[in-house]
């Protein structure tokens, strides 16, 4: 009881993916074991993937690499939060809840997994958690770091088989334009936003100002 009178609310409302085991703050140990432990080792061995990935794009295109490292092993840490309950988790916590986010809470995913790497992993750099919150929509204000890791995420995606805009992202980075990769993908979203189950305003604003003539609105 005195240990429950001594948690915030934040901590009560989280108290079910505390870690189960303990954390050394070594990320590469830590977050496989962590998800691990929580049934989640599909999404463990795709934040190993993103974690290499990033630190790799980082070096080429003048990231932080462990920064980058870092949130490519967090960014899906919320896997341990299910799908049902993430709108609930989500307003428990104060976290903003969109309408879009609200027809699809898949997509809250990116907010909660910022949110587990601060609570669980005592995450305090802002840099690492923009990237996090921000890497399946990416977002207007997104800097080199947070693009570097949304990229990672979209080359070593956890589907099957090669993502169908791969070659052209590979393309665009082997040119030496990271911003022109991001555009990659962003058009290919957008060019199929009909068939999306919601477009996300912090992608389409991203889509705006980084791949849009001029900036005009789409």
């Amino acid at each position: 009881m005195v240990y429950w009178r001594a948690m915030n609310a934040r901590d009560r409302l989280l108290a079910p993916w505390h870690s189960p085991v303990p954390l050394t703050g070594v990320l590469a140990f830590d977050v496989p074991r962590y998800l691990d432990a929580l049934s989640c080792a599909f999404t463990a061995a795709h934040c190993a993937d993103v974690a290499e990935e990033a630190r790799a794009l980082a070096g080429s295109y003048g990231a932080d690499p462990a920064r980058a490292e870092a949130a490519g092993w967090l960014h899906d840490v919320s896997a341990v939060i299910p799908r049902a309950r993430r709108i609930e988790i989500a307003q428990g916590l104060g976290v903003p809840v969109l309408p879009e986010e609200q027809a699809a809470p898949v997509i809250l995913h990116q907010k909660l997994s910022a949110v587990l790497a601060e609570a669980i992993f005592g995450i305090d750099d802002a840099r690492v958690l923009d990237a996090v919150r921000y890497h399946t929509t990416l977002h207007p204000d997104a800097d080199l770091l947070a693009k570097v890791v949304f990229l990672a995420d979209k080359i070593r995606w956890d589907q099957v088989g090669q993502p169908p805009y791969l070659d052209d992202l590979a393309r665009a980075l082997e040119a030496g334009s990271l911003d022109a990769a991001v555009c990659v993908y962003l058009g290919f979203l957008w060019e199929r936003r009909a068939a999306l189950m919601v477009v996300h305003p912090w992608m389409a604003a991203a889509y705006c100002g980084l791949c849009e003539p001029a900036g005009g609105r789409p």
